[in-house]
């Protein structure tokens, strides 16, 4: 059965259950608080790093809860990622600070069983879905109409010449399949919030002109969201930290912060991670804002599960 038949026992009645506490007269348990802070993008044995590890570095740097991105059956995300059940595996040995999202090559003949396979398991999304096909293509619709039927979230990697290319075309997709929330990550779809990007040019550090495809699609389509992780998320708040201010304001409902860290620490000059929740927390200057893009907005998307 399909799990948009079960939206009401997604995640805010797992964290109802993990985050309660009894009054002292031993009276029903009463809610405590929501995940402060909700990493959406992280993935198992991330450059060789072991379940343990991967779990430390989130209590680290203060993860209440992480989305587990698998890597596909035939390709390990460029980083050497696990698949599909070694993310349920972790996520099911600490139920109260993992989620996971359902992956797959989008054109193998078995793609669709193998999504659906995992979203009837209680995966809450479809990504990372970084492969080298057209962003438009028809194997990506496949992708995109399993995602509407089970009403989930797709986080896809865009990289210019790489993965889920004809960044520029993306708007389509948008418009076609309206019911689907889209989630933009990596060096071509952060790039892109400059008007004047240089598709080839992977981490530019010019000042930014307002008005690139990336602030476009955020701010005309309602489904689009953007994936603040790694180091080209990173960078586009560092490059241009007056533009960084006014974007993380004018774009606070449809941002989510995230690590896609593989250090081992979970501090310090290493970790990608910690880099990218300061730079929130400093130029997110209003505290509501901040807190949208911390969790707010991530536990929305995932509540639709």
């Amino acid at each position: 059965m399909h799990r948009r038949k079960f939206i009401a026992s997604g995640i805010g009645a797992t964290f109802a259950a993990a985050c309660s506490i009894h009054d002292p007269q031993g009276q029903a348990p009463v809610r405590e608080s929501i995940p402060d802070v909700v990493d959406f993008h992280q993935h198992t044995n991330y450059s060789g790093r072991a379940d343990d590890a991967l779990v430390a570095h989130q209590r680290t740097l203060g993860v209440d809860l992480t989305v587990l991105l698998p890597a596909g059956s035939r390709f390990g995300l460029a980083a050497d990622a696990t698949g599909n059940d070694a993310v349920v595996s972790l996520a099911r040995r600490h139920p109260d600070r993992f989620v996971y999202f359902a992956n797959e090559l989008p054109d193998l003949p078995e793609t669709q069983q193998v999504l659906e396979k995992y979203l009837d398991m209680g995966a809450k999304g479809i990504g990372e879905q970084k492969f080298p096909v057209e962003c438009d293509s028809e194997p990506m619709q496949l992708v995109y109409s399993i995602a509407r039927d089970y009403a989930v979230p797709v986080l896809i990697h865009f990289q210019h010449e790489a993965y889920n290319m004809g960044i520029e075309r993306f708007h389509r997709m948008l418009e076609k399949f309206p019911d689907v929330d889209f989630i933009g990550h990596a060096q071509t779809w952060w790039g892109n919030i400059d008007a004047n990007h240089e598709q080839a040019v992977m981490y530019p550090k010019t000042p930014v002109t307002q008005g690139g495809i990336t602030d476009r699609l955020l701010s005309d389509y309602p489904n689009m969201y953007g994936d603040l992780s790694a180091g080209s998320g990173l960078n586009s708040m560092l490059r241009d930290e007056e533009h960084a201010i006014g974007f993380l304001e004018r774009h606070q409902d449809r941002l989510l912060w995230a690590s896609d860290c593989n250090d081992s620490v979970g501090e310090g000059d290493t970790c990608i991670g910690s880099k990218g929740l300061a730079a929130v927390r400093r130029l997110a200057q209003a505290r509501e804002v901040a807190g949208k893009i911390l969790s707010g907005n991530a536990l929305r998307l995932l509540n639709r599960a």
